[in-house]
């Protein structure tokens, strides 16, 4: 970036893993961002977003696989993806230890996917130079 700062960035991201149009746009920003050489620190998906976590989603060979696009952005750009905890556990997206500690048979959150509360978001609003939603 020549001539400008570096800017911190949270994306939020709202809507469905796929369905809409919304979680690809969010991940199209956020390689174009860091293309443009700005630091992208986590990617918060809440309410239907959260279904970009689900480690049981297969999409159709001609597809684009945008679980698989925010495991690999995430692990070579160390940013953290986080999903809504409640949002989560409502639509069935469960970590390990959410399945441990509700008796549930298995988890179903994507490598690379965290859970986190609202807190996580209201420090993000805090800190990072751009919170964008999705």
């Amino acid at each position: 970036m020549s001539g400008e700062s570096q800017l911190t960035y949270t994306l939020v991201v709202n809507g469905g893993v796929y369905g809409r149009q919304s979680s690809k746009t969010a991940y199209q920003f956020a390689t174009a961002l860091i293309q443009q050489g700005h630091k992208l620190v986590s990617v918060f998906f809440y309410q239907d977003g959260v279904t970009n976590g689900s480690q049981l989603t297969v999409p159709a060979n001609d597809e684009f696989d945008l679980n698989k696009a925010w495991r690999t952005l995430a692990e070579q750009n160390k940013v953290q993806l986080e999903t809504c905890v409640a949002a989560a556990l409502r639509r069935g997206i469960v970590s390990e230890q959410e399945a441990s500690q509700h008796g549930l048979p298995q988890s179903s959150l994507s490598d690379g996917f965290h859970q986190a509360g609202l807190g996580s978001l209201a420090q993000a609003l805090l800190s990072q130079d751009r919170v964008i939603q999705f």
